[in-house]
């Protein structure tokens, strides 16, 4: 049992969903995905049945209008049973989100429909090599040749690379303006001088895509800009400030997952007589898990809330607290419930291995948890020096 947290009917059916998707579609296959390093299609398709694929995504381009706080809800759910395969959504959402947020009314009637529906999957196209944390040292270039632009450089790390088909993408279209020098263009899989690059082998998550994109002199016409030119910088912040707590929801389902794991194998395993559940010691870490994960869950249910509002002008740091707040805690909560499970905690034989794989990363992209800390004491001495 949670707190009542006052949610819609809208918002109950959207769990109520997911719940039974999770349950009877992903959990059967968990394992097989984790270990055969497959993307989900088939599950893709459930999703899209389901009409979960546009929970976020405004009414009017075939979404549910639900939001962030939608967005959140659901992702929660899936990743109570698996991290990874929810990540595709997750991630779609992370790239679909500089359209609802800066594309103009033809830019979303093309794009978004099809996202919403699940026909389509997308990606964000950010991070390089030598521009993670460090946004404005992004390499790849876009040209302006007439009414096209030409992209040339690669992209790594991109979560959905290769399977999503819409991606939104960041280049430098003048390196003298600086932060001014960045602008955002909608690309799609396919279009000529496009392609990918190595797919990644990684600890956790591992049947969600992470791949290059690279870009061969891409040809991408002016119309296929999002915003403004040298409004990239702008774009891809206020994305992240939208969509970081979706990496809070992967944290704390992940972790509410590992939790009740934890607290079932717990009543039964019997030592020295008695269920472990009974010792003071597990009581104690069970306690404290639970106790991190609703505190969790009102930050990022508030935030979310807040984002949807739009009362709230600055939401970066708010953002930022929730993403460095959920997945620290999914961590611990991770790593103590395989304590609680001892020597079957570290066995693929039970799913608190992999929880605890998951679980590394969302203290890792869309920003480290020490980027997150930068940017709550950026607002905070930003907001006390005029007090």
């Amino acid at each position: 049992m949670v707190m009542n947290y006052m949610l819609s009917e809208d918002e109950k059916a959207i769990i109520d969903i997911a719940h039974s998707v999770a349950i009877q579609k992903i959990k059967p296959l968990r394992k097989y995905y984790d270990e055969k390093e497959e993307f989900p299609y088939e599950i893709m398709k459930e999703f899209a049945k389901c009409d979960l694929c546009g929970t976020y995504i405004p009414k009017q381009y075939g979404g549910l209008g639900s939001g962030i706080m939608g967005l959140v809800l659901l992702i929660e759910e899936l990743c109570k049973v698996d991290g990874s395969i929810a990540l595709s959504i997750a991630a779609t959402a992370l790239g679909t989100l500089p359209i609802i947020l800066f594309g103009n009314d033809k830019q979303k009637t093309k794009y978004l429909p099809d996202i919403a529906s699940g026909k389509k999957l997308a990606a964000f196209g950010l991070t390089e090599a030598e521009a993670g944390s460090d946004v404005c040292n992004i390499k790849t270039v876009a040209t302006k040749t007439g009414d096209f632009y030409i992209i040339d450089g690669i992209k790594c790390f991109i979560t959905n690379g290769g399977d999503a088909q819409i991606y939104t993408v960041f280049a430098k279209t003048n390196f003298t303006k600086g932060a001014r020098g960045i602008s955002c263009f909608i690309i799609e899989k396919g279009q000529q001088g496009f392609h990918f690059g190595k797919k990644e082998k990684k600890m956790g998550i591992k049947s969600s895509s992470t791949r290059e994109l690279i870009f061969n002199k891409c040809k991408v016409h002016k119309d296929q800009r999002l915003g403004k030119e040298g409004y990239g910088l702008l774009i891809a912040q206020t994305t992240l400030n939208n969509s970081r707590p979706g990496v809070a929801a992967q944290a704390l389902g992940i972790a509410t997952g590992a939790f009740e794991e934890a607290i079932k194998y717990a009543r039964i395993r019997k030592q020295f007589g008695n269920s472990i559940i009974s010792f003071q010691a597990i009581q104690h870490m069970l306690a404290d898990m639970a106790t991190e994960i609703e505190a969790a869950r009102s930050l990022l249910y508030t935030c979310a809330r807040t984002i949807d509002s739009k009362i709230q002008k600055r939401i970066s740091k708010e953002s930022a607290m929730v993403k460095l707040f959920c997945s620290e805690m999914a961590v611990r909560v991770t790593l103590n419930s395989m304590q609680i499970l001892g020597g079957n905690g570290y066995l693929r034989d039970y799913p608190i291995e992999k929880m605890f794989r998951d679980a590394r990363i969302t203290t890792l992209y869309e920003g480290t948890s020490q980027i997150q800390k930068n940017e709550i004491a950026a607002n905070l001495i930003r907001e006390f020096s005029t007090k």
